[in-house]
């Protein structure tokens, strides 16, 4: 498939999580950073195909990355990964273009099924994900 990856959190774990619940050779670039900033940054000189974006980051969260995405008119899809599952921050995010929610921690099977409704994979590439 080879899709390029950015995936934004302030926690090394979580990027951790993330990276480790993507589907098997789903991604041919990932991309880690800590904090909105650097993840504009990489969207700058990158072509990334999917942003995995953490909403409280330090520097920069992500409300702001997805306003500057919208306001860049940045051609790449977004999927919002939070604590913060009130649904008034769901619409928040969702207008601001966010392809989608998940709840932290990430569970597979979700995002599987959220890659595949978007078209990103399917169904018989659901594997185990790919190795840390």
């Amino acid at each position: 498939m080879g899709f390029n990856i950015l995936i934004c959190d302030d926690s090394a774990l979580a990027r951790k999580m993330a990276r480790s619940n993507l589907p098997t050779g789903f991604a041919e670039t990932i991309y880690e950073v800590s904090n909105g900033m650097d993840a504009l940054e990489v969207l700058a000189h990158h072509t990334i195909d999917l942003v995995l974006l953490d909403l409280t980051m330090p520097i920069l969260g992500g409300i702001s990355v997805l306003s500057e995405i919208k306001h860049r008119q940045l051609e790449t899809f977004v999927i919002v990964v939070s604590g913060d599952i009130q649904p008034m921050m769901q619409e928040k995010v969702m207008s601001l273009g966010a392809l989608g929610f998940i709840e932290k921690p990430i569970k597979q099977d979700e995002l599987k099924a959220l890659l595949h409704r978007f078209g990103f994979i399917l169904p018989d590439t659901y594997q185990t994900p790919i190795a840390v």
